[in-house]
């Protein structure tokens, strides 16, 4: 079995960030989304990993993804114009070849890993095996339809009538057989070739398409609220009390991780947070459900609930929380002091 990670995308809803960074590549606890999705992936013991990208942000991709060493798997980088996630497929046969593989969003974090699905997939014998949520909103995905024994009946994208609520969440695992449903399949009314008609396509040719449904959460880090609640999930659930850096007249709080090379001064740290490496927090409160990146300075300020990317400076601000702040970017005072939240690209300046 291989695996193909989707990591191309023009990340439109997480603009102004996406103009200069891969959305997959946005850290939550300081860890790019994908490096979560390729954990998961290295803990099936799959050795040979497809990863699509985009024009416009494989290089950032290539420089974090490397050659997969780090994971212990090998890497081949698959180019594609962004044109449906089954188009994806299509592009990825030369790499797929006749193996099953297991397909994942790179911007789609869950609290259960794939493991148990690949085993289900393979000890059953099953064509395709979809992963599926109980969501509140389903006319906002695709959406599934199974019978008493699991099987898939019927698949919808975005219905405007609801027929259930089971959304397919962006974990796919398939065999070959799914390159037959595509060469059967059109371009939908966007263009594109949607994964949900080539499914309905293998169902409509009797192939065994089974569904699981996910148990723990899942979140689709496509809007900065998304990574807010992402980050806040994996630092509850990750995080362990770790404060060997250089802590001076300061409270830390619950599980707090400091880097060896950060440093706090004068302050107080509530957990559940991290603090990047080389990281200066001085005379300042960080809140829980906060990361702080690498090189990134808070010095007089308030801060919760936030991403910080890396080399960020917040300075002398009264409050600041909800809010995702890209590289190099600086958030300084104003003379009106107040709570902000903001959403801010990568070198951005702002006085508040």
């Amino acid at each position: 079995m291989k695996a193909l990670v989707l990591s191309g995308g023009k990340g439109t809803r997480l603009r102004p960030l996406t103009f200069t960074c891969a959305k997959q590549l946005i850290p939550v606890a300081n860890k790019p989304i994908l490096g979560y999705v390729l954990d998961q992936i290295r803990e099936t013991g799959i050795t040979q990993v497809g990863v699509i990208t985009a024009p416009e942000t494989q290089g950032n991709v290539k420089d974090y993804v490397k050659d997969g060493v780090q994971w212990g798997f090998s890497v081949a980088f698959i180019p594609q114009e962004p044109l449906g996630l089954a188009h994806a497929v299509k592009t990825a046969q030369p790499f797929l070849g006749e193996d099953s593989f297991v397909m994942c969003l790179g911007d789609n974090v869950t609290g259960q890993g794939i493991k148990a699905f690949v085993e289900k997939f393979e000890k059953e014998n099953l064509d395709a095996l979809i992963i599926l949520k109980e969501v509140d909103d389903p006319a906002r995905f695709g959406i599934a339809q199974l019978d008493k024994d699991g099987n898939i009946t019927k698949l919808v994208e975005k219905p405007k009538t609801p027929m259930g609520n089971l959304a397919i969440i962006g974990t796919y695992l398939f065999s070959n057989k799914i390159h037959q449903a595509i060469t059967h399949i059109k371009p939908s009314w966007r263009g594109e070739l949607e994964i949900t008609d080539a499914v309905q396509e293998m169902v409509n040719l009797g192939f065994k398409v089974k569904a699981e449904i996910l148990n723990t959460w899942w979140l689709d880090t496509g809007k900065k609220d998304d990574i807010l609640s992402a980050n806040a999930k994996i630092l509850d659930e990750y995080v362990k009390r770790d404060t060997r850096g250089n802590v001076e007249n300061s409270i830390i709080e619950g599980r707090v991780t400091i880097d060896n090379q950060a440093k706090v001064v004068n302050s107080t740290v509530r957990g559940p947070c991290v603090i990047g490496k080389n990281a200066l927090v001085e005379n300042s409160f960080i809140g829980p459900y906060t990361s702080v990146g690498d090189n990134s300075q808070v010095i007089n300020s308030h801060l919760e609930y936030s991403v910080l990317l890396e080399n960020v400076l917040i300075k002398d601000v009264e409050r600041l929380e909800d809010s995702l702040i890209g590289k190099n970017a600086k958030v300084t005072k104003s003379p009106i002091a107040r709570t902000i939240k903001l959403h801010i690209g990568d070198y951005s300046e702002v006085n508040v």
